[in-house]
This record gives structure tokens, C-alpha cells and sequence, in this order.
């Protein structure tokens, strides 16, 4: 790599791969049962898309103490979550889910927004500390101790990944680079291939339980309380090595999908509610074997490209992004308030 990390292509690309991976994961989830390697394949993806995401938000994040920023995240995420989770109520009234609306507990995709706002909170906490990324693993790894802690307001999640999205914050493009080169990526390719191979032979019951984060390890099923922390942290172990091979295995040149990285947004909102639709149809209906995977990839490519289409874009852009026009107006009200004062 000469020069500076060309962030654009790079990080866009990681963004695009990984909402591509998120709308994939979503889709085969409710049959991860019925093939052991599509079981497998689940697990491989839900130990780092998550923890790369997350990270790369935190490395974007690192404006976090300038003025008007959190004011901008607050309407970003706060906006559209309360937006969709009124949309997937409306969706599961239909189909029959006798769901009630709430705010407090956010409807499957939609805990990653909470939980973004509240990272960015905790960073104006944390950075204040000496070590603050020890400080936050030990968080993470107690607030599993908490019996009621789950998927209210997202804290789990919160707390657990939080590490990853202020690892994120530390991380420069010096860090990039260091681990993006052909040495790297040999060595990463055959790490991801052992993993993947020893989550195919074994992976333990309850595992997937512990990569999503959203239970207490009493609700986990660990019956020696003082074991559980120690496996979390293994787990810690586990996210930051898939992470930093997948990170060194994303491409930095610009490739036609590049410019997609940059509407993730969009498809991560709005993929929830087609997946949902396209699952109380009859369209997978049929016998799922390792081959339905190349339908579930073919699915998948045509949801995220479909969603960041351009079409798609315009037509749902004044609702996912509705936050503009609010700040929008408040300007305007603002400067004709301050022309009447003059």
C-alpha cells in the first residue's frame, strides 16, 4: 500500500462486505437447524460481522468531543429507530405476532442503533480513564453477572461490545496498514479457514447464545457463575482474531461496489422488514441442505443491491433520513430568529 490507507475504497469496501454478510446472517437464521453447515456458516459469520462493524463505527467516531457532534448522533439514530420500530410494529401487527409498541425494548435489527448512541455516550466516560480499554472489558465481562440485563434498551449488547467499538476509537490508519499485506492475508486466510473448520466439528450447544450477547450467563446456562467471565473473555479472544483477519482480507482498491459502503444505512434498516415479508411467504419453502446456500447468497446479493439501489434510495431517503430535514428546519428557525433580533 503506498501512501496513506485510501479509507473511502477500504473502509467502504469492509462496510458493504459486512452489511452483505448482516443481510445474509439475518436470512438464514431461522434455518441454521436444518443443515449443521449452514449451522456452521451462521456461527463463522456471527463471531466477527457484528465486532467489524462495530469497530470500524468506532474508528469513525474519533469527533465524538466536537461541538453539535452528539446532537447529530442523537437525531441520526433516534430518529429512524423510533421510525422503524413503529414499521415493524405495524408488520408483525399484520402478520398476527400480537406484539404491543415499545421504545424500550427494540425490534431485532434495531438494537444496534440504541446501542450506537449510547457507545458514543460512553466514550465521553471512558476516555477519561487511564486504561480505558481494560476497564471496559472487565464492564463487559460482569455485566453478564446482571440476571436481568437482556435485550432492554439493548445494554447487554451495549456493555459487551462496547470494547470493540472503543478499540475502534484508538485505532489509526498506521494500524491498518500494518496488518494489510500478503503476509497478513496468508496467514489470515488459513486462521479463518481453522476456524471455520473447528466450528464445523465442534462447536458447542449454546455457543451462538454467547456471539449475539444478549442474555446474562444465568439465562446462558452456566451453572459455575465464576467460569462465565473467564468465557467471555475467550470469547473477547475469539471476535478480535476473526475481526483482524477479515479486516486484513478486505480489499483497498475500488471495485463497482465500493460506492455501496457508503449506504449501509439504508439496507441494514431496511433489509429487517423484506426478510420478514419474504419469510411469511412460501418462497423458501423447500428442503434446506448446504446446496440452499447458493440460494441464500443469490437472495442476499439481490437485497443489498436492491436496497442501495438508487431508486430505492430516493423513494425512502425523507424517511430514513428524516433527522436532515429536522436539523434543517431548526437552522432555519434559528437564523430567522436571530435576523428578527438584529
Amino acid at each position: 500500500m503506498s501512501g496513506s490507507l485510501n479509507r473511502n475504497s477500504y473502509f467502504d469496501n469492509a462496510r458493504f462486505i459486512l452489511i452483505v454478510l448482516v443481510v445474509f446472517g439475518h436470512l438464514i437464521s431461522p434455518f441454521r437447524e436444518e443443515s449443521h453447515f449452514i449451522s456452521t456458516v451462521y456461527n463463522f459469520i456471527y463471531s466477527f460481522h457484528m465486532p467489524a462493524f462495530i469497530l470500524i463505527a468506532g474508528f469513525f467516531s474519533k469527533g465524538y468531543s466536537k461541538d453539535g457532534y452528539m446532537k447529530k448522533v442523537l437525531y441520526r439514530v433516534l430518529v429512524p429507530y423510533i421510525t422503524f420500530q413503529f414499521f415493524y410494529y405495524i408488520l408483525y401487527s399484520i402478520q398476527g405476532k400480537g406484539v404491543t409498541f415499545t421504545l424500550m425494548d427494540p425490534y431485532w435489527t434495531l438494537w444496534f442503533l440504541l446501542s450506537l448512541l449510547c457507545w458514543n455516550i460512553l466514550l465521553k466516560v471512558f476516555t477519561k480513564f487511564k486504561y480505558p480499554l481494560f476497564y471496559a472489558v472487565i464492564v463487559g465481562m460482569l455485566v453478564g453477572y446482571i440476571d436481568s440485563i437482556g435485550s432492554f434498551l439493548s445494554l447487554s449488547r451495549t456493555f459487551v461490545f462496547f470494547p470493540l467499538f472503543l478499540l475502534g476509537f484508538y485505532l489509526n490508519e498506521n494500524h491498518f496498514k500494518f496488518i494489510i499485506n500478503k503476509k497478513m492475508k496468508v496467514l489470515s486466510t488459513a486462521a479463518m479457514i481453522v476456524i471455520l473448520l473447528t466450528y464445523y466439528f465442534y462447536f458447542p450447544k449454546g455457543g451462538r447464545d454467547w456471539l449475539i450477547a444478549t442474555s446474562s450467563y444465568f439465562d446462558l446456562g452456566i451453572e459455575q457463575l465464576h467460569y462465565a467471565m473467564f468465557i467471555r473473555l475467550f470469547i473477547y479472544i475469539l471476535m478480535f482474531v476473526i475481526t483482524v483477519c477479515f479486516l486484513t482480507l478486505v480489499p483497498k482498491e475500488r471495485y463497482f461496489f465500493t460506492h455501496l459502503g457508503g449506504r449501509t444505512l439504508y439496507i441494514y434498516l431496511l433489509h429487517g422488514l423484506v426478510i420478514k415479508v419474504l419469510q411469511s411467504t412460501s418462497i423458501f419453502d423447500f428442503t434446506i441442505t448446504a446446496a440452499s446456500l447458493f440460494v441464500f447468497i443469490l437472495t442476499t446479493l439481490f437485497i443489498s443491491f436492491g436496497l442501495a439501489s438508487k431508486p430505492v434510495i430516493t423513494f425512502t431517503k425523507p424517511i430514513i433520513e428524516m433527522y436532515r430535514f429536522i436539523s434543517l428546519n431548526q437552522r432555519e428557525n434559528k437564523n430567522s430568529a436571530q435576523k428578527l433580533a438584529s
